[in-house]
């Protein structure tokens, strides 16, 4: 007997592919706004040292709320990959066709994320061009979830993200380091330098990595992070179910609490660490966007709390590459361009700019935080142009 493929089973079924509206969420495009603003202010402090700490990544083991940025974007990647790749499987194409597309994508997203890492502006070392990156994650995340999308059920996908959180797990727990040994009986176990993640990273691209002897995108820890989107695919086939709009957000919520609360659980034995990707983190991250997203979903699609003042946020949610793009404009030449502080030295441009913020009275974290506002001022009016004329860069 034919069967359908489980992205538009529910519509086959019911008969009612013609008569079913547009499936964007725009709770997913706000979500989305607010991962890709937060990305901005976090990315672009006045002083790496001196900003609040909520907008600071955390050093190592631990969390702060800028540590859901990234997390949250990947999740809500996996979210919109099954409502896309449900559309174009009604519009009748095919899934090698899709296929070709997120091959195609995959390498775009690469190097635009090459790209990225290096200011035009300033020229390009060979010898230290970083490799990995965040567009570059995002890529590879995309990548290997959308053939399980396209080829696979729901529950081989559960399956998938077990793996990818289980495997981790013994990966950093039990496979001796090269040079070191054992984890946790040789050395540290999750010790910043002495892992498997950061001896691979340092083997393939020393000299090029983002923290000189690590990388927080590296190779090994991206199958977490795969992780991550699949915890998003799957949210994703609830949200296109048949059941009603408040059972979805009750769910997401009930869903939501005790993944991130078995995060927190795991975490005594396998530290929440965003460098890492490590599965706790995956889940307490993960149980974060679903109860966030839950509430979102409730606001817009249910009550629908909508009007202007969602314009600034979906401004940045509509256009997260060309974002990536101008977050670049603004990181790049802050921290390479010199110029005179206040002091008569020459310093890069952002640390000149907290100081002559500074000097007009402002302290030291709120010098930071009027540097990284403006940031995201900057991107959002770069971004606004790009909306008023209702062009969406997507690749």
């Amino acid at each position: 007997m034919a069967t359908t493929h489980p992205l538009v089973q529910t519509e086959e079924a019911s008969g009612e592919i013609s008569k079913r509206p547009s499936e964007r969420l725009m709770s997913v495009d706000f979500y989305r706004g607010l991962a890709v603003a937060g990305m901005i202010l976090v990315d672009n402090p006045g002083s790496d040292d001196l900003a609040y700490g909520p907008i600071k990544h955390a050093e190592w083991n631990g969390w702060t709320p800028a540590d859901f940025i990234f997390p949250s974007f990947i999740f809500l990647v996996g979210v919109s990959m099954v409502f896309s790749f449900a559309a174009r499987l009604r519009r009748g194409e095919s899934r090698r066709k899709i296929f070709n597309h997120v091959l195609v994508r995959t390498v775009l997203l690469i190097a635009i994320g090459l790209l990225v890492n290096v200011s035009p502006l300033i020229g390009l070392n060979v010898h230290t061009w970083r490799i990995y990156g965040v567009t570059q994650r995002i890529a590879l995340c995309y990548f290997a979830p959308a053939m399980l999308l396209l080829w696979t059920n729901r529950r081989s996908q559960a399956i998938a993200l077990g793996a990818c959180l289980v495997g981790y797990w013994a990966l950093l727990r039990f496979v001796p380091i090269p040079g070191f040994g054992v984890p946790g009986h040789d050395v540290p176990f999750m010790d910043p330098e002495r892992n498997i993640v950061a001896w691979l990273d340092r083997k393939l691209f020393m000299g090029r990595l983002f923290d000189g002897m690590r990388d927080p995108e590296g190779l090994l820890s991206t199958i977490p992070a795969i992780g991550t989107i699949l915890m998003g695919v799957l949210t994703g086939h609830w949200l296109r179910s048949d059941k009603t709009p408040g059972t979805k957000a009750l769910r997401m919520l009930g869903a939501g609490i005790p993944v991130l609360a078995a995060g927190l659980v795991w975490s005594r034995w396998f530290p929440i660490n965003k460098n890492l990707w490590t599965s706790s983190f995956v889940l307490f991250t993960g149980g974060f966007a679903l109860i966030f997203l839950a509430f979102l979903y409730w606001m817009l699609e249910i009550k629908k709390w909508r009007g202007l003042w969602t314009m600034p946020i979906l401004v940045f949610g509509m256009n997260a590459i060309a974002g990536f793009v101008a977050d670049s404009l603004v990181y790049g030449p802050g921290y390479s361009f010199t110029v005179k502080s206040p002091g008569g030295g020459t310093v890069s441009w952002h640390e000149a700019a907290q100081a002559w913020l500074m000097s007009l009275g402002a302290s030291a974290a709120n010098a930071s935080l009027i540097y990284s506002v403006a940031a995201v001022l900057f991107c959002w009016t770069l971004l606004w142009f790009l909306w008023r004329r209702r062009i969406f860069l997507k690749v």
